[in-house]
C-alpha cells in the first residue's frame, strides 16, 4: 500500500475541523489496502473519515495540489457517510463532475472551490454501496482553466476502512 500523505492528512484536517480541533488530535483507525480511518474530537463529539488518493492522477496540467476522497461520519450532527473529493484545483464553475464505479454506475457531483461532493444524503448512501461492492473508481472534473483531469481510485480495502469508523463511531 502506498502510505497516504501526510500533507493530503493536513489538507483533509482544515476541511473538516473547526477552530475546535488540532491536527495533533487525529487519531488512526489503522490502514486498510488503499483506504486509511482516522477519527478526531470536534467540540466534544467524535468525527469518523476515511481517506485515499488516486493510484492515477492524468490530465495536462503543470502543477496540482492533493488529490483524494473522504467519506466522512459525524453522529453528533445525525450525519454518516458524507462523500467528498478534493481536487488539487479549483473547479469550472457549473462544471460536471462524476465519479463512476467499474464503469457502471455514475454520480454526478456538485463542486464548490476545490471541493465536489455527492448532491445529498441519499446519494451518499447508494454511492457508498456501489463503492463497497465495485473495484475501482474514476472521477472526471474539470479545472476553472478548464483543464480535464481523471482520477482513478482503487476501491480495496474501502469497505474494511468503513467498518472500522463505524466501530470508532458507533455506527450500524
Amino acid at each position: 500500500m502506498r502510505p497516504f500523505p501526510w500533507a493530503c492528512l493536513f489538507l483533509a484536517a482544515g476541511l473538516l475541523f473547526s477552530g475546535a480541533a488540532l491536527a495533533g488530535e487525529i487519531k488512526s483507525l489503522g490502514a486498510f489496502k488503499r483506504w486509511d480511518a482516522y477519527y478526531y474530537t470536534e467540540a466534544g463529539a467524535k468525527v469518523c473519515y476515511i481517506a485515499s488518493s488516486p493510484t492515477r492522477e492524468e490530465g495536462d496540467y503543470t502543477r496540482r495540489g492533493e488529490v483524494f476522497v473522504l467519506i466522512t461520519h459525524r453522529p453528533a450532527t445525525k450525519t454518516r457517510d458524507v462523500v467528498s473529493f478534493q481536487a488539487g484545483y479549483a473547479f469550472k464553475a457549473d462544471a460536471e463532475v462524476t465519479a463512476t464505479i467499474d464503469g457502471e454506475t455514475t454520480f454526478k457531483l456538485f463542486t464548490e472551490g476545490d471541493t465536489a461532493w455527492a448532491q445529498d444524503a441519499k446519494m451518499d448512501q447508494a454511492f457508498v454501496a456501489a463503492m463497497q461492492k465495485g473495484s475501482r473508481m474514476v472521477v472526471l472534473g474539470m479545472s476553472k482553466r478548464g483543464t480535464k483531469t481523471k482520477d482513478t481510485y482503487s476501491l480495496a480495502g474501502f469497505t474494511a476502512s468503513r467498518r472500522a469508523i463505524n466501530l470508532a463511531c458507533g455506527i450500524e
